[in-house]
């Protein structure tokens, strides 16, 4: 990213599987670390916030210091969820903004879009959150569905009982006749998606 360049890489002697399997460890001069949402570092393994720290770093935004996501000590919060290894390399499952809290219990939306996906009748699907007054957020679940398909909407959440936890199961699915809503980078067009869900909360 343009706030602080290269941060890991894998090394030539490493095993295959650190390339294939970890985003890297740390560059020299560069440290990471995984931490919870009050800063604290986290055991290894544990999955949490993403922070680098380096010579690198940028500075901040200029006119925009609202935006500085580096704290007093320098470390820089990637906006990514990560783990690391016992032998300090890293491994990124998310980003922290795709992260539902429902009545206290986090829940990462590209696993409930993993399993979702494992359906043979979906050909897309987008997984977000919208507030709840008495949860705080529920999940909701936009779907693509393959031509002629006649899954329903309790047939999928029927499946998906046998891939998450109860929690995990998006409570709100649309399903779509055409391809999802897009923004010009190709992802998802989540915040428009959410506002279609909200008008018919």
């Amino acid at each position: 990213m343009s706030e602080n360049g290269a941060v890991t890489t894998t090394m030539l002697d490493d095993d295959p599987s650190r390339a294939i399997e970890t985003d890297g460890c740390p560059l020299p001069g560069v440290e990471v670390r995984i931490a919870d949402d009050d800063g604290n570092t986290l055991p290894t393994g544990d999955i949490g916030r993403l922070l680098a720290r380096a010579c690198s770093n940028f500075g901040g935004y200029l006119k925009r210091p609202h935006l500085n996501a580096t704290d007093a000590d320098g470390w820089f919060d990637t906006g990514d969820l990560a783990r690391v290894d016992d032998k300090g390399y890293i491994r990124i499952t998310g980003r922290s903004k795709d992260v539902i809290i429902r009545g206290g219990e986090n829940i990462a939306c590209p696993e409930v879009e993993g399993a979702i996906y494992e359906h043979d009748d979906i050909l897309e699907a987008c997984v977000f959150g919208v507030p709840d007054e008495r949860l705080g957020e529920i999940l909701c679940a936009a779907i693509y569905l393959r031509e002629n398909s006649k899954l329903s909407i309790d047939e999928l959440q029927s499946f998906l009982s046998t891939k998450l936890a109860a929690f995990k199961i998006p409570v709100n699915i649309k399903f779509y006749e055409n391809s999802l809503p897009r923004v010009g980078s190709g992802k998802f067009d989540k915040p428009n998606l959410r506002e279609q869900f909200l008008e018919n909360i």
